[in-house]
């Protein structure tokens, strides 16, 4: 058998194995694809998302409105509870097999909005891979791969030969390359806890920020000395940056000991610190030090 016969058989065994597990979701064409995950529960990436409930397509023509459990906004996955009829599971496996390697084959499916499938052919190209979420977090290990996803694709599965999940498609980087979530251990420990209505317990600063470059020109236009560091554009009511006093147009340029000049850092340190965290702060030219206090 060819290198193309080994791929049509594939790609036709796919189709029929794990196409009639993929959804659509949203009305009409679909805001994106979702997986099954068991009877009556659908996982989807979070920005498919608008509200408390969504319409869920099937691959017979069926449509269901479904409510969302859990949203896990910075992550960018959620689960919607919906019922899924005769649609089956897509296996989700256990570890290892949740880790693919680079050159292992892989496959994309999509429900499309006129009906039938799409089913794409490619490769990992890399593990590990950053991107950002929706909400600007970090998320570090994503699968790349280059199973090519149309419009509307995200939230579908990318699947091995044998039909098993290996991610959910979330992010186009351009250049032919796709980005999944991998269907980790952890993120299924993600995935269930959204089933059961539980959000990740993420801490917040409660703060917008704008970037290093952004606060240098802001500063120079009213005249003060351009500092690296991270610029609070608003500050959340009710959340710790306000009960630490941080106020709008203050600059944040180190966080305990370490200099910050980017995003990251600060989330970083805010994810791993105490019940506290000290904050170095600019406020017009005066160097202050503001303690950020954490519940739980």
């Amino acid at each position: 058998m060819t290198a193309m016969q080994d791929t049509e058989s594939a790609v036709r065994a796919v189709a029929g194995r794990t196409a009639p597990g993929v959804v659509r979701i949203g009305r009409d064409g679909g805001r994106g694809a979702g997986v099954v995950l068991r009877p009556g529960l659908v996982v989807t990436s979070a920005h498919n998302l608008r509200g408390p409930s969504v319409t869920v397509g099937f691959g017979d023509g069926r449509t269901a409105t479904g409510q969302v459990k859990g949203v896990d906004g910075e992550g960018d996955l959620a689960v919607v509870a919906v019922d899924t009829g005769p649609a089956p599971a897509v296996p989700w496996p256990a570890v290892p097999a949740g880790h693919p390697e680079i050159g292992q084959a892989v496959f994309a499916v999509s429900l499309l909005p006129g009906g039938g499938y799409r089913v794409t052919a490619g490769h990992v190209c890399a593990v590990g891979a950053a991107f950002r979420g929706p909400r600007g977090r970090l998320i570090t290990d994503g699968v790349e791969h280059t199973a090519v996803v149309g419009r509307g694709s995200s939230g579908g599965p990318v699947v091995d030969a044998a039909g098993n999940l290996i991610g959910i498609n979330t992010h186009r980087p351009g250049d032919g390359l796709y980005l999944a979530i991998p269907a980790t251990e952890s993120v299924r420990a993600t995935v269930e806890a959204l089933a059961r209505g539980e959000a990740p317990a993420r801490r917040r600063l409660g703060v917008a920020l704008a970037p290093p470059h952004v606060a240098r020109r802001l500063r120079a236009a009213v005249g003060l000395e351009p500092r690296d560091g991270m610029l609070v554009r608003e500050v959340e009511p009710d959340s710790p940056a306000a009960a630490a006093g941080l106020q709008r147009g203050d600059l944040i340029v180190a966080v305990g000991d370490q200099p910050v000049d980017s995003l990251d850092p600060l989330l970083a340190a805010v994810e791993s610190a105490g019940p506290t965290l000290a904050l170095t702060v600019v406020r017009g030219v005066e160097e202050i030090r503001v303690e950020l206090r954490f519940e739980g």
